[in-house]
């Protein structure tokens, strides 16, 4: 299983984070291992600034190579949402240099997966989520203001890398990231649906 991330998705949270706008999908990949198990998170030793980003994520149900964007929508059934876990401080040093992101990226429970929903039940062109922590909304977004959709995203990757049933897309992130500390709740929503609910250790 694949866990492929999109970056910069949102304009406002590149801007947020003084990046530039791209004009084609930024990628960067998680290994398995980085799946979350459980709902505890516990920060790592190596960073003193781990953000949250919520994503909406997808879920590959029927493999493939040369996705056409007209036929992406064959791809996948489900959607959920999904925390990218980043040490900051680590992806600042690491950029600074030149380097790949990896470590502040794809270490282990970096990536919170909730559970998968029907995306019959959903509009996936404007599809509103939300993080709350410690009770307070920090990240209010919606489909509609991602740069690349998911049908996008979908014949983009698949140019690169053969999809297979299972794999996991991480979609991007709205502006309103920020660092976590222990004893946070972050608690995530689809739509009007708590998803998630993740203490942070």
């Amino acid at each position: 299983m694949k866990i492929i991330c999109i970056g910069r998705n949102y304009s406002e949270h590149a801007k947020e984070l003084g990046n530039e706008i791209p004009e084609r999908p930024v990628i960067f990949m998680k290994p398995d291992t980085a799946v979350l198990k459980g709902n505890d998170f516990y920060i790592p030793e190596f960073s003193d600034d781990v953000h949250y980003e919520l994503e909406v994520v997808v879920k590959i149900s029927k493999g493939g190579k040369y996705i056409q964007k007209e036929s992406a929508y064959k791809h996948y059934e489900e959607i959920g949402l999904g925390i990218d876990f980043t040490a900051r401080d680590l992806q600042s040093e690491l950029k600074s240099k030149g380097l790949p992101w990896e470590l502040a990226k794809g270490f282990d429970g970096s990536a919170v997966v909730g559970s998968f929903f029907k995306k019959e039940d959903f509009n996936l062109s404007a599809l509103n989520f939300s993080l709350l922590k410690n009770k307070e909304k920090v990240q209010d977004g919606n489909t509609k203001d991602m740069m690349f959709t998911i049908d996008d995203i979908i014949a983009f990757v698949s140019q690169y890398f053969t999809l297979r049933v299972g794999d996991l897309i991480f979609t991007g992130t709205p502006k309103g990231v920020g660092k976590i500390d222990e004893h946070d709740i972050l608690e995530a929503y689809l739509e009007d649906q708590k998803v998630l609910d993740i203490r942070i250790l």
